[in-house]
Formats: structure tokens, C-alpha cells, sequence
């Protein structure tokens, strides 16, 4: 079964569910697993995690704040997964990569079934792990902006690749 068709017919009852369950997976299980509280550090790190629409594309969202003293306060939003509307209760599951690029994990999913996909610890099948594919940062806890990886390692590299 193909799902590639995308159609504008998403209704507001479908729209107002997706949001509902997603609200509920924020604030029910991302929200105490990885951001139980707000730890302030020397770099940037979480203060909050929400979901915005951008059309037809729900997007995850860790909220940073800097800690840098030239940029002390500032923040901004880094998304981690994104769930794209294909058809009535179907969605395909992305990925939000390092590099900025969406990657397509999962097409044709359920919302129950997306929901579950994103609840699972490591979303990424060893597979994909091993040809560089990197977790999204609300699941590591790192984050890059710009050169350099925050939250956790100081170096260029990064952790994945020293």
C-alpha cells in the first residue's frame, strides 16, 4: 500500500485529534523522562519541550536557552521528529538530523502507531544506527549549534565522530 498521494483534505476534528495525542505524549511522557526539571549550565541547555504545526506537519520541539555570557537568556528552538500528514490517519515519522535535514523513518503509520514509534527508546533500527544515522537530541540530551556540540561535550567533532 502506497501513501506518497498527499492530500489537502485534512480536517479540523483530524487536526485537533493529532494535536490532543501529541499534547499528551509531550506532557505525559517526553516531558518526565528527558526534562523533569531545568538544570541551567555554562552552554545551552533544554527548558521545555512543544509541538507546533506547520501546515500539515507536526513538529517536536526542544525549547534551548544559552547560557554563553555573550548570549545569556537567548533561545531557540531546535525540532527533533516531525509527523507529516499523508492521508486520513496515516502520517509518515521523521527524523530530524544534525545536518538540519528531515529523514523519513517510518511511512504510513498510524497515529497509535507513530505515537508508539516515538515513545520507543531507540527509534532508529541498528541498521540505520550504523550508517551514521544520529538520535534525535531529546533522546542523547546533545544538541549542535553552529561548530560546536552542546550539553554535555565541547569538542568539534562531536561525540559520535572522535
Amino acid at each position: 500500500m502506497s501513501y506518497n498521494v498527499r492530500s489537502t483534505g485534512f480536517s479540523a476534528a483530524e487536526k485537533a485529534a493529532v494535536t490532543a495525542a501529541c499534547r499528551q505524549l509531550i506532557d505525559g511522557f517526553f516531558r518526565p523522562r528527558f526534562l523533569p526539571d531545568i538544570r541551567p549550565t555554562d552552554f545551552n541547555y533544554p527548558v521545555d519541550l512543544l509541538g507546533k504545526w506547520h501546515g500539515t506537519k507536526y513538529r517536536f520541539i526542544q525549547r534551548y536557552r544559552s547560557g554563553f555570557p555573550d548570549n545569556l537568556g537567548d533561545e531557540f528552538d531546535a525540532p527533533f521528529a516531525r509527523l507529516d500528514w499523508v492521508a486520513r490517519n496515516r502520517f509518515d515519522l521523521l527524523w530530524h538530523r544534525h545536518t538540519g535535514e528531515w529523514f523519513s523513518l517510518y511511512r504510513g503509520l498510524t497515529l497509535a502507531e507513530a505515537i508508539e514509534t516515538l515513545k520507543s527508546r531507540r527509534p532508529a533500527s541498528s541498521r540505520l544506527n550504523q550508517r551514521g544515522l544520529t538520535y534525535p537530541a531529546v533522546f542523547t540530551g546533545r544538541i549542535r549549534t553552529g561548530r560546536f556540540w552542546r550539553a554535555g561535550c565541547a569538542s568539534a567533532a562531536g561525540p559520535d565522530r572522535q
